[in-house]
């Protein structure tokens, strides 16, 4: 399941970004890239740079990006990705700063005589980092109605067969929240707050047990000497830094969108 969440970030990624999805199975997806993707990140400054100098015409890279290896054809050759991997913290930091916020509307096509009400939505794509000397993370997509309240898991992927639009369609109007966006992300971060809390506990009940192996393989050194030294102390600290189980939760990205739905079914 969580590689399916991979799956789905990375598809919508690309497609956000303007990029072309040349060929994509559940296993793996082949991504033609723009100049500016390329451009951010390839790690081709040189390429570039000489491109720019001579004025030579952009050729940007066509990268394949596997997430699941079991179900990957051998023939098939790419880039692994997985929770944890450089290339996803690369992908999870360049979101933010290309897309960090957006506002979408939904695109509807609404006779002149009347007009549509449009109902604001508070989409945030999270992610959950389950931290000791391991790491383990999972993405979480929440929407929230912002008239009435309803959170929706999954919400992006239940935008994938709507017409959106940036910009605002005509004889559209966008109804006022009753809930401000502040208490909406406080909402939804108590919804994956709890999502958190009900995980398996077994990753911080292994940390520790670890941490503990560690901590009595320190003390054999040292359990002769009456006094401990500063470096027992040191050691001991930095197990604890290294072992020490606890959860993080960040927002990756999100926004607001206007949609003419009201609820959706669950």
């Amino acid at each position: 399941m969580q590689q399916q969440s991979l799956h789905r970030f990375l598809t919508d990624y690309f497609n956000s970004n303007e990029c072309t999805i040349v060929e994509e199975t559940p296993a793996y997806l082949s991504v033609q890239l723009t100049p500016e993707l390329d451009k951010l990140i390839m790690n081709r400054p040189f390429y570039w740079h000489y491109l720019e100098r001579t004025g030579g015409t952009p050729n940007p890279m066509q990268v394949t990006f596997i997430t699941d290896t079991k179900q990957c054809p051998e023939e098939i050759k790419g880039e692994k990705i997985h929770f944890g991997s450089p290339r996803l913290h690369q992908l999870f930091s360049t979101a933010k700063t290309l897309g960090g916020y957006i506002r979408i509307y939904e695109n509807m096509k609404v006779n002149g005589n009347q007009s549509q009400p449009l109902h604001p939505w508070l989409c945030l794509n999270m992610k959950i980092s389950y931290c000791s000397d391991r790491k383990k993370e999972l993405i979480l997509s929440l929407g929230i109605n912002l008239i009435h309240g309803q959170i929706v898991p999954q919400f992006f992927d239940k935008l994938k067969n709507l017409s959106l639009s940036p910009k605002l369609p005509d004889y559209c109007f966008t109804l006022t929240p009753f809930i401000q966006i502040e208490s909406g992300i406080n909402r939804l971060f108590k919804v994956v707050e709890t999502y958190a809390e009900n995980e398996d506990d077994r990753w911080a009940m292994e940390a520790k047990q670890r941490w503990q192996e560690d901590l009595n393989l320190l003390e054999s050194f040292y359990e002769e000497l009456a006094e401990k030294p500063e470096s027992y102390v040191l050691e001991k600290q930095a197990l604890e830094e290294l072992y020490s189980p606890y959860i993080e939760i960040s927002i990756i990205n999100g926004g607001m969108f206007y949609l003419e739905t009201q609820v959706f079914e669950a």
